[in-house]
């Protein structure tokens, strides 16, 4: 699956169908097609409505779009736009609002005399201050409401019938326009309880959960939950058999290359899940809490110092206050600058995703080898822009041709092509020593087996195709990595 916004390869979606069909063919069965919504900020992740913006396209795009990959789309369930119709009939309004109740209003939450301030220190919090924006009503009274993540995202009161009405009715329009997959954006902070973190509360998650599961099911697609925790939440999910991201293994990865000690990686790949989306990036930054737990502080410490004296114009600013970092559990830098630009380093770190259990994402600046953006970075003053570049067509044929991105399609479409990979298949997980890696892909029938044999040493690796009738290597970066599929 590629992650692409609607207007960073080339300016519109008809662009970005385009390079899907030529400098992509046969890499991608499905693509996240990332907001494309009227929005106010966040990189469309505060949605002023759902409908499209004029400037990418239009629906007609999106369905084309649709027609040809398994398409994934996001809706955000914990927030909405303060410029949103809704939001602007409610300060108009008031009560008489016939939105009123959408938006989680700190005066219908909290109780007389509350929140304290150990009720604010008791919420897990994304950011440094205390989660809430004041707003001046047109009868000029003014009143707090729930802001979680950026100015731009006031969140929703997720227990009123309007708020229900509101998601079962985005969900529907969405999926007529051709979304196979709903990824809920942030799921984990929708709910909301006195004397808790406001973070996963259980069990009334899993209300909400199972009541947006049952509307996409009944237009036949699938839910994606997004929480960026710890693991014990994606075991949650599992348990409940939700799709979940594995956020875990770009940090984890970062671990094994630095120091070349592949038996956290071991384990943690041998008891991941199959029903799963791994990613090495997205657009947001690399996630550090996902590892606690997997990792020791003083190990995710180890990786975060090598990461700046060793990554390619990485620094702790880039994930600070001073530009507007929305997440202060996340480091803000492309993959491929993370590993200091090195080629067989990315190379092999892919080609481990590749292989390892679920279905892999590949963001489009991952795609590109893509160099931290630091003018974009500078101009905006958000960090996460570092890793959000916005490439012209041109910039695109470009990169294609660069011997990394070639070699990183080649790997997509053997992927793509090989039985190995059947969904349904199997795996298996060996460390034949400390730095190296064995991972097997075999078919639904065990006939076709596929072993990615990684050196995280020398950085090299080898992939061996076996069936009844043949054995062959398709692809050997020891040899000057070029690709061997024939």
């Amino acid at each position: 699956m590629l992650i692409a916004y609607p207007n960073r390869l080339g300016q519109n979606i008809n662009d970005l169908h385009s390079i899907m069909n030529n400098s992509f063919k046969n890499a991608f069965g499905k693509v996240h097609l990332l907001p494309f919504y009227n929005s106010s900020g966040d990189g469309g992740f505060a949605p002023i409505n759902y409908e499209i913006d004029k400037k990418f396209g239009e629906w007609s795009d999106v369905e084309r779009l649709a027609d040809q990959y398994d398409l994934m789309v996001d809706f955000m369930i914990n927030h909405l736009s303060p410029d949103s119709t809704e939001f602007k009939d409610l300060l108009e309004n008031g009560k008489k609002s016939k939105y009123n109740g959408l938006f989680l209003s700190y005066s219908t939450f909290w109780p007389k005399g509350r929140p304290t301030r150990n009720d604010i220190k008791m919420i897990y919090k994304r950011k440094n201050n205390a989660p809430f924006r004041e707003f001046k009503f047109a009868d000029k009274h003014k009143e707090k409401f729930w802001n979680t993540f950026g100015d731009m995202q006031i969140d929703l009161d997720i227990r009123n019938s309007v708020t229900e009405k509101f998601i079962r009715k985005q969900i529907k329009d969405l999926m007529h326009h051709g979304a196979k997959i709903i990824r809920l954006d942030a799921v984990g902070y929708v709910v909301k309880k006195i004397d808790t973190t406001d973070f996963f509360v259980e069990p009334e998650i899993w209300k909400v959960l199972d009541k947006t599961n049952q509307i996409v099911k009944e237009h036949h697609g699938e839910v994606l939950p997004e929480v960026h925790e710890k693991d014990i939440y994606k075991q949650k999910l599992q348990a409940k058999n939700y799709y979940t991201y594995d956020f875990m293994l770009p940090f984890l990865l970062l671990y094994t290359m630095y120091t070349k000690n592949t038996s956290k990686l071991a384990n943690w790949l041998t008891n991941s899940p199959m029903k799963q989306y791994t990613v090495l990036d997205t657009h947001d930054g690399i996630g550090v809490a996902d590892v606690k737990g997997i990792l020791t502080d003083e190990e995710i410490s180890k990786v975060l110092k090598h990461l700046y004296n060793h990554g390619k114009n990485v620094k702790p600013e880039y994930s600070s206050a001073l530009y507007h970092n929305l997440d202060i559990y996340q480091i803000n830098t492309t993959y491929y600058s993370a590993l200091g630009e090195n080629d067989a380093a990315y190379l092999l770190a892919r080609v481990v995703q590749l292989f390892a259990p679920g279905i892999p994402q590949i963001y489009y600046v991952g795609l590109l080898a893509g160099k931290n953006d630091i003018k974009y970075l500078e101009e905006s003053k958000e960090g996460r822009n570092i890793n959000r570049h916005f490439y012209s067509v041109e910039e695109v044929l470009e990169s294609v041709k660069t011997p990394v991105v070639k070699n990183v399609l080649n790997l997509l479409r053997y992927r793509n092509t090989s039985r190995a990979f059947e969904l349904n298949g199997k795996i298996t997980i060996s460390m034949p020593s400390k730095g190296q890696l064995e991972i097997t892909r075999s078919s639904n029938d065990n006939k076709v087996n596929a072993t990615l044999i990684a050196n995280f040493k020398s950085q090299n690796f080898r992939i061996i195709e076996t069936s009844a009738n043949f054995s062959q290597t398709v692809f050997d970066s020891y040899n000057n990595r070029v690709n061997k599929n024939g």
